[in-house]
């Protein structure tokens, strides 16, 4: 087992009505609020209104119009320079994970002189932020328990992974009731983002059965509540078992104790969604069976095999090769069976960019380290794009 450190420093409000104490968890953070959303569907569902009438007590400012991939030069430095000009005490994310991965970014180039790019590609170690509540209404991204945002910049085809123990939220309220509106697609989407999250920690080289256990159980938990969910979108104790998943999913709990893994699959979607802004869980959708296929080897069958086994329910009994095919097999049908979509051209994604995206990836995502559990060129990351169309 690796040497670790463990500590989440959030603290997560769960179940049916939580939002009604909103108001008492902000209040020991100051009175000054700067609200951040997206694209208004918190209006539509009432949440908003909800929001405004439980903050009657507090001074509030607004960002809205936040994107999905939130974009650095504009609505995070738009959020920045709100925060200084109005001595902003505290951030309530009211949203998805672009909502929130977004306020992350801002929260801490609020207390940061320079040019806030400077955090996020780790040149310069963040030393304070602005406090972050959220009301997390999606499922996917985990940002709602974790020190983690990925922020994109369109002008350079940039997509980050910005890790940073000031990025913890303070206070998390989770209500799954707030899933039940999604379109489909969104829901599985976020379940496929979760789902890749855990086996991104899951193959490593130096597993641990604690840590296993704890990983397979969270996948085979999706896979059967998104079942549920899509049959029924008001299930609520399957999309309460979603929501937990997707918040444990990146939190580091699930994998503690185990080496890491390079996150090759989410090196590579970052340049999918960086140049063509297609959704994050469904690039990742697309790359994992490929990747999966890719890497099959004798050093990766006996992975590839407990995960067919212990997840996907898979034989024991066949060879390890067969099961570990198999398995690649049933991920693949899995996503497509549900409605995901499964090749890069049904999402606007031809082969003109592909050298140019995997050479982008080789340079800046460090895929080729002797320490991620399979290394992959830049000929390597080709060749699973190629396949992917």
């Amino acid at each position: 087992m690796q040497n670790f450190v463990y500590c989440t420093p959030t603290k997560m409000v769960f179940g049916k009505g939580v939002v009604e104490k909103l108001a008492e968890e902000l209040k020991p953070f100051g009175k000054k609020v700067l609200m951040t959303y997206g694209g208004g569907s918190i209006k539509k569902t009432g949440l908003y209104d909800r929001v405004k009438e439980l903050l009657g007590d507090f001074k509030v400012f607004e960002l809205s119009g936040i994107e999905p991939n939130p974009k650095y030069s504009t609505s995070v430095l738009e959020g920045v320079k709100i925060c200084k000009e109005q001595g902003i005490d505290v951030i309530l994310a009211v949203g998805g994970g672009s909502v929130l991965d977004c306020s992350k970014a801002i929260s801490v180039g609020a207390k940061y002189d320079g040019e806030p790019w400077d955090l996020i590609t780790g040149e310069v170690a963040a030393q304070a932020a602005l406090p972050i509540v959220d009301i997390i209404t999606m499922a996917a991204t985990g940002s709602e328990y974790d020190a983690a945002c990925v922020i994109s910049r369109t002008e350079t085809n940039d997509k980050v992974g910005y890790i940073d123990s000031h990025l913890y939220p303070a206070v998390s309220f989770i209500d799954p009731t707030y899933t039940f509106t999604l379109p489909k697609i969104q829901m599985l989407a976020g379940v496929a983002d979760a789902m890749n999250h855990v086996l991104e920690q899951y193959f490593n080289a130096n597993p641990n059965d604690l840590a296993d256990g704890m990983m397979e159980a969270c996948m085979r938990s999706l896979i059967k509540n998104v079942k549920i969910a899509v049959e029924n979108p008001e299930d609520y104790d399957a999309r309460a078992e979603i929501f937990i998943n997707c918040s444990l999913a990146c939190n580091n709990i699930l994998s503690i104790g185990e080496a890491p893994s390079g996150w090759p699959m989410h090196g590579m979607e970052h340049a999918l969604s960086a140049y063509y802004d297609i959704t994050h869980g469904v690039g990742l959708a697309i790359l994992t069976p490929r990747w999966m296929k890719h890497i099959l080897s004798e050093k990766t069958e006996e992975r590839l095999a407990k995960y067919g086994v212990n997840v996907l329910g898979i034989d024991k009994s066949l060879p390890a090769r067969d099961i570990a095919e198999k398995a690649i097999e049933e991920t693949y049908a899995l996503y497509e069976g549900l409605g995901i979509p499964m090749h890069l051209k049904e999402v606007g994604i031809d082969e003109s960019r592909l050298s140019e995206m995997a050479h982008h990836v080789a340079e800046n995502e460090g895929l080729d380290q002797s320490w991620v559990y399979v290394p992959l060129t830049e000929e390597d990351i080709l060749e699973i794009y190629k396949a992917s169309l």
